[in-house]
């Protein structure tokens, strides 16, 4: 009895903590249902960072008929306040005038710099699908140690500028899979970093974004 009554504890404590770093205190949130990560009216559960303190934020981030707006310069993010992990994440895109150089920073890690550790799915144009490992983090499919860059393994489906593009993300674990409009580009397997922030760059060229949320995995 003993055995069952702790049993059943520690389930309901990883119910409601989520999952946790081994080597990290805080605790992450893995959704048990559609949850919107950007409410479309305000920043609310959003921080957002730049890498010049001189400049306004709100002249590099900004909310215009329910899309989420970037200049592109300078560099930086806007991230999630909480950590995550294990979920699908959906994200939106379109290039507003010439397709650039953007990302989506998987499982950030503390502290706000450019860039953090994390795990980037690459939305620069004409590479969505390509892996990036950021500040020494680390994916098994990494086979060249002088780059940084895992490629992708389809050719382009991005859409032209101007039309809206998807990403689909599924984070499991130490594996993340990255689906551009439908078409399976990429998947990193021992991911050394397996929750944390998401993060959208700032990188260059403007973008929008739109209808961010997260699923739980099925």
């Amino acid at each position: 009895m003993i055995r069952i009554t702790l049993l059943f504890g520690l389930t309901a404590l990883l119910i409601l903590t989520g999952c946790r770093e081994p080597s990290e205190v805080r605790t992450a949130v893995s959704p048990d249902k559609k949850t919107d990560l950007w409410n479309g009216k305000d920043f609310s559960g959003w921080i957002r960072f730049i890498a010049v303190d001189s400049v306004d934020v709100n002249t590099v981030w900004n909310i215009q008929d329910g899309v989420l707006q970037c200049s592109g310069i300078p560099n930086g993010y806007i991230r999630t306040e909480l950590d995550y992990c294990n979920y699908k994440l959906h994200v939106e895109w379109r290039w507003v005038e010439e397709p650039g150089n953007s990302g989506i920073l998987l499982h950030m890690q503390a502290p706000d710099t450019v860039w953090p550790r994390s795990i980037e799915a690459q939305l620069m144009a004409g590479n969505a699908g390509d892996f990036y490992v950021i500040g020494g983090t680390n994916i098994n499919e990494r086979q060249d140690p002088s780059s940084r860059r895992i490629a992708k393994r389809a050719e382009s489906s991005e859409l032209p500028a101007g039309e809206w593009n998807t990403y689909d993300i599924l984070c499991s674990e130490d594996t993340i899979t990255l689906i551009v409009n439908d078409v399976v580009q990429n998947m990193a397997t021992g991911a050394t970093v397996k929750s944390g922030k998401i993060c959208l760059q700032s990188e260059g060229k403007p973008i929008q974004f739109r209808n961010i949320y997260l699923e739980p995995l099925r």
